[in-house]
């Protein structure tokens, strides 16, 4: 069965600078480390252009099944790296806004 986990969350205005810079550290990271994120099918995230919340985001991705979703979080958490990331990100964000969903396919 596959899923798609969507987290959304706002970035404070005056933050937006430091958040860019760091989206580029994380997808670094990333791109360098792809054995870390090996049960991820694709991930894809998006900034609101025009009309709802500005500074609003929404990061997409797929997986083959929960089982493997709950793979990718276990090992993630454990990673120094990834953790110092979303820590530095939780303050550049409101945290009242980010919310983490998970989506599976009609069939």
């Amino acid at each position: 069965m596959t899923i798609v986990t969507a987290d959304t969350w706002v970035v404070k205005p005056e933050k937006q600078a430091e958040f860019t810079k760091l989206w580029k550290r994380y997808l670094k990271y990333f791109k360098d480390n792809p054995k870390l994120f090996k049960e991820m099918k694709w991930t894809k995230t998006f900034t609101q252009m025009f009309g709802g919340t500005y500074g609003a985001y929404i990061s997409l991705s797929e997986f083959n099944s929960l089982a493997d979703c709950e793979k990718l979080n276990n090992r993630t958490m454990k990673d120094p790296v990834l953790m110092k990331l979303n820590q530095e990100m939780m303050r550049l964000i409101d945290p009242v806004t980010y919310t983490s969903n998970v989506w599976t396919t009609l069939e």
